[in-house]
């Protein structure tokens, strides 16, 4: 987070786009937030942490979306202005909420950040969710870059309040990735004052025939927001020079895409009609159909989902019928990953008949054969993780039951078994990855499907759990069904940037919460075999596994060891430091043990050859193994796995030793 972000004057700041975003917040003098992370957002949680006291803010991390939406619609329904963000499939956990909130309306601002990641840099699909703007009748506002993020922002509590509805912004991650100036306005913020519920004459309640009553005012709402948006300075439009040319051109554009246009066009020299939509539900339909009207080619560019594209067609029969529209279904753009200016340059070019200075299809194929030689670089977990060591021991415990087990993963740092399946083939890490908390809603099935024919193995972390999988835990809990469950918990939500939740014990601020103990909720539900083990003891972990797996029934195993990052940064705080281990290559076997089997990114290989002679006169020449002191988290599950070390009686004999001082470091 920028530190110019809480700057309280009137200035500029090069910001973050996800910045700029809790900067148009704090200028609205938002006062209750609620987040559970995800990225490409994790960054306004984390930014709204670290500033939640100084400006007077109540912040809770809620265990899921839904949860996050019920609290800013609680906080807006009793007067308090209130925000929140998720990614495009936290939406959809939210989804419940937000249809009902469009009903019943809020009594102070409440707006919804939510962001769709194109390309799917950390995400299980690729959805567009500007569909839930029109499904729910919620206005949505797409900015650019994040100086317009900022200025929607603070128009987003506006509109709310002006309207009584939840406003929505999208985003996609190179819009919340991006940094720009921001023109930043002063902030007048105010304390925070208590409300009372009571003061407000509102109803916010809907079912039946009051669910209908409320469907009518939510049209009449739309329609009126739809009259303001026609005149909206969020929506721009550049009327171009290319007049004089048998085919007209123009361009509607949104979001990240614009930006692109903008540099696609300048280099080739041609200067086109463009719409830039930045209400993007309910679409300013006068403004399109004018913008269309004189056209005689309209391309559309936008990621994902033909969104503006059909509705331009939609204007289009009646006021332009011959109009010719590029975009998706005419097949020039695809319906995946994200756009850049290449791409958007060659289909300008063919369709003007310019030359780009650049051959750009040659020059990814150039990038594309050099990456040839690379060598293939696999995500793996920290130095230090323990659900490496948690995952070693799993294979161990399963030798013998490979052809047996069904292995149901979920969403966390452990979902990037799915890439490294190969090093993990014992337990097929690929067998499925879904949703968050699925693993145990699948697993079930498949025990059901299944019978005795495989031993099924739902694995979740601890913020899943919380998030969306105590159903799940209930359901295997209450039929008694044949489910092992594994919960690694590491104490934080380590993915996306080790956030607290209800198991990490303190919550923004670093302000002490109610620590949930898990094997406590195991319990209630009526769990009867629980084991807890230590990952870092794996080889004592993998003889616990054995007996758990063979018996019949539920089962859960709890895997406890803390994110290695997580742990570093309370070790610093405490002003401790880790203890890194090393290879004594004078006596290494160069058996490679310790990376085989392990992964671990901080061992590597030496660099020259040496020759160890033990005491029976048997040689061992090779590439001793070799341990970044850099790297090393001190886990020391190297040295219990090393054959040729005794990691609970230490000796001079020892290949793997934890390094006691700066001069061992090889």
């Amino acid at each position: 987070m920028s530190f110019d972000m809480m700057n309280k004057v009137n200035t500029q700041a090069f910001l973050l786009c996800n910045d700029a975003i809790i900067r148009g917040a704090l200028e609205a003098d938002v006062k209750v937030v609620a987040f559970y992370p995800g990225s490409p957002v994790s960054e306004v949680l984390d930014g709204f942490y670290q500033v939640c006291d100084k400006f007077s803010i109540q912040m809770e991390i809620a265990s899921n979306e839904k949860v996050a939406l019920e609290i800013v619609a609680g906080a807006s329904f009793a007067g308090q202005r209130s925000f929140t963000s998720m990614k495009s499939v936290g939406l959809n956990v939210a989804s419940d909420a937000f249809f009902s909130l469009a009903y019943v309306g809020v009594n102070k601002g409440c707006v919804l950040l939510f962001a769709d990641d194109p390309f799917i840099h950390s995400s299980q699909n690729e959805e567009d969710g500007r569909f839930f703007g029109p499904n729910a009748y919620v206005p949505m506002l797409e900015p650019t870059n994040p100086d317009e993020a900022r200025r929607m922002v603070k128009y987003a509590f506006e509109l709310s309040e002006k309207f009584s509805t939840v406003v929505t912004l999208r985003t996609t991650t190179r819009v919340n990735h991006q940094s720009a100036i921001v023109e930043m306005e002063p902030m007048h913020r105010t304390p925070f004052t208590p409300t009372n519920f009571r003061e407000s004459t509102k109803s916010f309640a809907t079912v039946g025939a009051k669910a209908r009553e409320l469907k009518a005012l939510l049209l009449e709402k739309t329609k009126k927001i739809k009259d303001e948006f026609e005149a909206s300075p969020f929506n721009e439009m550049h009327d171009g020079t290319m007049k004089d040319t048998s085919n007209r051109l123009g361009i509607i554009v949104s979001g990240i895409s614009y930006n692109h246009v903008l540099e696609a066009v300048e280099k080739l020299g041609i200067d086109p009609a463009i719409l830039k939509l930045g209400t993007t539900y309910p679409l300013p339909e006068t403004m399109m159909r004018g913008f269309l009207k004189n056209l005689d080619t309209a391309v559309i560019v936008e990621e994902l989902s033909p969104y503006l594209e059909l509705h331009a067609k939609a204007l289009a029969k009646d006021v332009n019928p011959r109009l010719c529209i590029i975009g998706k279904e005419s097949g020039h753009f695809t319906e995946a990953g994200e756009f850049n200016v290449p791409l958007i340059v060659d289909t300008l070019a063919n369709l003007t008949g310019k030359k780009p200075a650049l051959d750009y299809q040659t020059l990814l194929g150039s990038r594309t054969k050099l990456k040839e030689i690379l060598p293939p670089r696999i995500p793996v977990f920290c130095p230090g993780c323990p659900h490496r060591a948690t995952f070693w021991a799993l294979q161990r415990a399963i030798a013998g039951k490979e052809g047996k087990l069904a292995f149901m993963n979920d969403i966390g740092c452990y979902s990037m078994l799915l890439l490294n399946a190969g090093l993990y083939s014992k337990i097929h890490p690929d067998d499925e990855l879904l949703s968050m908390g699925s693993c145990l809603g699948t697993g079930t099935g498949v025990s059901l499907a299944t019978g005795a024919n495989n031993l099924v193995l739902s694995v979740i972390g601890d913020s899943t759990l919380f998030h969306a999988g105590l159903p799940g835990m209930v359901n295997i809990a209450n039929n008694q069904d044949n489910v092992k469950v594994l919960v690694l918990d590491n104490s934080v939500t380590a993915m996306t940037g080790q956030q607290p939740n209800a198991g990490t014990g303190y919550g923004p601020a670093g302000k002490p919460k109610k620590r949930v103990e898990i094997e406590d909720i195991v319990k209630a539900m009526g769990f009867e075999r629980l084991i807890v083990v230590d990952p870092y003891d794996t080889k004592k972990m993998a003889e616990a596994l054995k007996p758990v797996l063979e018996e019949k029934g539920p089962a859960v195993i709890i895997s406890r060891g803390p994110c290695a990052l997580w742990h570093d940064r309370n070790l610093r705080r405490e002003g401790k430091s880790r203890m890194p281990y090393r290879v004594d290559n004078k006596i290494c076997r160069k058996c490679h043990t310790c990376m085989r089997d392990f992964y671990c990114p901080a061992i590597s290989m030496e660099e020259r050859e040496s020759t160890y002679v033990d005491d029976t006169g048997k040689k061992f020449t090779g590439f001793s193994s070799h341990i970044s002191d850099t790297l090393c988290d001190g886990c020391g599950v190297c040295s219990i796995l090393c054959p040729y070390t005794n990691h609970e009686n230490r000796s001079e004999k020892d290949v793997i030793k934890p390094l006691t001082s700066t001069s061992e470091a090889p």
